[in-house]
């Protein structure tokens, strides 16, 4: 309690407002700084040094990168744990069994400009950025050539070219690596080049972040969206329901809150989600917090992702034992990438 004597007068440095003594958010860019990059840490964070041996060297020439609030949300102990599977690197990914790629779904094939990709009628991808805040060990770009291939490099000016040349673009799609691995100025960048592209009616963003790196969908950001006269779409990735706690909950809150349509997409991965009600668990799990479940890809066959992959046959049961239990909303459609092709094909 702050006293003062008859006449005196408290000053606003004696007296704090509830503003001034509310923690801070944590900065997004310094927990990205703060992720675990050694995978022998990795597995004495969860009390799982024994399994040293069983790690490739060198990572299997695919760098290791874990959050901190990711690493939390696995469970101590456990060599299951489906979150740690996700991103632990495995002598499997030195394996190179026939039909699995470099580039698994033909993307350097759709290059239409530096950055950009134009596989589908009347919409355009862009690679805004090659880094994540976390490194799936089934990533179907984890040996793209992010160095050569960069939207965001000068000013986004060879990517905004493209698509103001193309009259039949109205959606632009950013993904990468993950693109709110870029700053907000740098998005405002891209947004303020989109200002005298009238027929691009739709920003679409595939991100990771809100779900690996909650913090991320800050202030500034979230003031960024809102802003946008354009229709909005955030696509996240969630395998698991595990990979969901109060800090991506909140952060969801904030992406809807924008106005934002928020959508989810997964991949089947055998031993992490490929069971019934494991599915139904994560589709409940993401309407919970307000997300709308919308593809479940069939692993993209990349080299050093063979141990993921789900034959077809237990797929289609999977979905089908989905969709028996969930409403149709919940249901995600199973769905492949095949390079050439118009639109994802259903399986």
């Amino acid at each position: 309690m702050i006293t003062a004597s008859p006449g005196a007068r408290i000053t606003h440095h004696q007296m704090a407002s509830p503003a001034d003594t509310a923690p801070k958010p944590a900065d997004w860019r310094q927990l990205w700084r703060d992720s675990l990059t050694d995978a022998a840490e990795l597995l004495r964070q969860l009390g799982l040094e024994h399994l040293h041996s069983q790690l490739p060297a060198g990572n299997a020439g695919f760098a290791l990168r874990v959050p901190r609030g990711f690493l939390a949300r696995m469970q101590h102990g456990d060599p299951h744990d489906p979150l740690l599977l996700q991103v632990l690197p495995s002598l499997a990914e030195l394996e190179q069994p026939p039909g699995f790629a470099v580039d698994a779904v033909g993307d350097l094939d759709a290059r239409a400009a530096q950055g950009v990709l134009h596989k589908y009628q009347g919409r355009a991808l862009l690679i805004a950025s090659g880094s994540c805040a976390i490194n799936c060990r089934y990533c179907f770009r984890r040996h793209f050539p992010y160095g050569d291939e960069m939207a965001a490099a000068g000013q986004w000016r060879q990517a905004l070219e493209h698509v103001r040349q193309d009259a039949s673009i109205s959606e632009l799609i950013l993904s990468g690596g993950d693109p709110l691995a870029l700053t907000t100025a740098k998005l405002e960048e891209l947004t303020r080049g989109l200002a005298d592209i009238p027929h691009v009616t739709r920003l679409r963003i595939h991100t990771r972040l809100p779900v690996v790196l909650p913090e991320r969908v800050d202030e500034a950001f979230q003031q960024w969206l809102t802003a946008l006269p354009l229709q909005k779409v955030v696509v996240l990735h969630a395998n698991h329901a595990n990979e969901f706690d109060a800090s991506v909950d909140a952060a969801c809150t904030r992406l809807r809150a924008t106005g934002a349509t928020v959508l989810n997409q997964s991949v089947l991965l055998r031993g992490i989600n490929d069971h019934a009600d494991t599915l139904a668990a994560l589709s409940e799990r993401l309407f919970a917090a307000g997300v709308l479940p919308y593809y479940l890809h069939q692993l993209d066959r990349v080299q050093g992702a063979a141990h993921f992959e789900v034959d077809d046959s237990r797929a289609q049961a999977l979905i089908e034992a989905v969709r028996a239990r969930l409403p149709g909303y919940l249901v995600p459609k199973l769905v492949r990438e095949v390079g050439g092709d118009t639109a994802k094909r259903p399986v």
